[in-house]
C-alpha cells in the first residue's frame, strides 16, 4: 500500500514539474513575443517574430502576429507612398495654377495700367486670357473628375455598347486637330459590329485622352492610329503612335496620378499628368484594362481591353 502511495506522490510530482516547466516556457515564449513586438514599434523595423516551440497555441499566435506585422508593412509602405504623392501632386498643382494664374494677373494689370494699348492689342490680350482661365478650369476639372473617380462617387452605368461607332466619332472629333498637325491618320475599323459592355460616355472621355496623347506626344512620328479588334472574351481597342515612345521603366509609372511625361517622353513638357490616371481608372470601373508598349519611332501603342457583350 505504501508503495502505491509512493508511486502516486510521484507520478504527481512529475506531471506538476512537466507543468511547471511547460508553464515557465510559455511565459518565456509570451515575454518574448512582446519584448520583440515592442522593439518592432518602437525601431519601426520590418523583422518577424521568430522563436522555436513546441507549444501550438504559441505557434498560432506567432503566425497571426507575423501576419499582423506583414499587413501593417503592407499599410505603412501604401500610406508612404500615397504621402508622397500627394506631396508631388500638391507642388505640381501648386505649379500647374500658378503659371496661368501669373500670366492671368500680369495681363490684367497691363490693360488696366495701359491707356494706351489699341483695341487690336486688347483683343489679343484677351484671347489670351481666356485660353489660360480654360486651362487653369480645364486642370481643376480634372482633379474634380479624379477625386470623383477614386471615391467611387461617380456611378458608371454598364450597357452594350456599338464600339465602331464610338472609335468612328472619336477618330473624327480629332480630324482638324490631325490635319493641323499634318499627321496622317490609320484607321483599322470592321465593317462587322464588334459590341462590348462599357459606357459611351466613359469611352469617350477614354479615347479623347489617349488621342490627345498620341497627338501631343507622338505627332514627330507624323502618323495616328487607331485600331479596333476582338476575340470570343474581349474587345480591343489600340491607339497608336510612331514618335518617341516611352522607355520600358516608365510603363507603369505613366498611369500614376501627377506623373507627367515631362519625365519620359517630352522634357518641355509640364502637364498635370491626371489625362492617363483618369483613362486608367474609367477603364477599370468599366471592368476592363489598359496596357502600353512601346518601340520608340517604332509604335507606341495603349492598348484598351474590354468585356465583349456577344449578344
Amino acid at each position: 500500500m505504501t508503495i502505491l502511495w509512493v508511486s502516486i506522490i510521484l507520478v504527481l510530482s512529475i506531471v506538476v514539474m512537466v507543468q511547471y516547466i511547460s508553464a515557465q516556457r510559455r511565459t518565456e515564449d509570451l515575454k518574448y513575443c512582446y519584448n520583440k513586438l515592442m522593439s518592432i514599434v518602437e525601431n519601426k523595423s520590418s523583422e518577424k517574430l521568430m522563436r522555436v516551440t513546441d507549444d501550438v497555441s504559441i505557434q498560432s499566435l506567432l503566425t497571426a502576429m507575423n501576419l499582423l506585422l506583414d499587413a501593417n508593412q503592407e499599410l505603412t509602405a501604401h500610406f508612404t507612398r500615397t504621402e508622397m504623392v500627394m506631396r508631388r501632386m500638391l507642388a505640381n498643382v501648386s505649379h500647374d495654377l500658378k503659371t496661368p494664374l501669373t500670366v492671368v494677373l500680369g495681363t490684367i494689370e497691363m490693360i488696366l495700367h495701359d491707356p494706351n494699348l489699341d483695341k487690336e492689342e486688347q483683343e489679343r490680350l484677351l484671347k489670351m486670357l481666356h485660353q489660360k482661365t480654360l486651362e487653369i478650369v480645364k486642370l481643376i476639372h480634372a482633379f474634380f473628375d479624379l477625386a470623383k473617380l477614386e471615391s467611387d462617387d461617380q456611378e458608371i452605368v454598364v450597357t452594350r455598347v456599338n464600339m465602331n461607332g464610338v472609335c468612328k466619332n472619336s477618330i473624327l472629333s480629332f480630324y482638324d486637330v490631325i490635319q493641323s498637325n499634318h499627321l496622317q491618320p490609320t484607321i483599322e475599323i470592321p465593317e462587322a459590329p464588334i459590341y462590348a459592355y462599357a459606357n459611351e460616355e466613359a469611352l469617350e472621355r477614354i479615347l479623347n485622352n489617349l488621342m490627345d496623347n498620341a497627338i501631343r506626344y507622338g505627332a514627330d512620328g507624323k502618323v495616328i492610329g487607331i485600331t479596333l479588334r476582338s476575340d470570343e472574351s474581349y474587345v480591343y481597342m489600340d491607339v497608336w503612335d510612331q514618335g518617341k515612345g516611352i522607355n520600358e521603366q516608365h510603363h507603369d509609372l505613366v498611369f500614376e496620378r501627377m506623373y507627367t511625361l515631362e519625365d519620359s517622353r517630352n522634357k518641355s513638357f509640364q502637364g498635370s499628368g491626371l489625362g492617363l490616371t483618369i483613362t486608367k481608372r474609367l477603364v477599370e470601373q468599366l471592368g476592363g484594362e489598359i496596357h502600353l508598349h512601346s518601340r520608340p519611332f517604332k509604335k507606341t501603342v495603349f492598348t484598351v481591353q474590354l468585356p465583349r457583350a456577344t449578344y
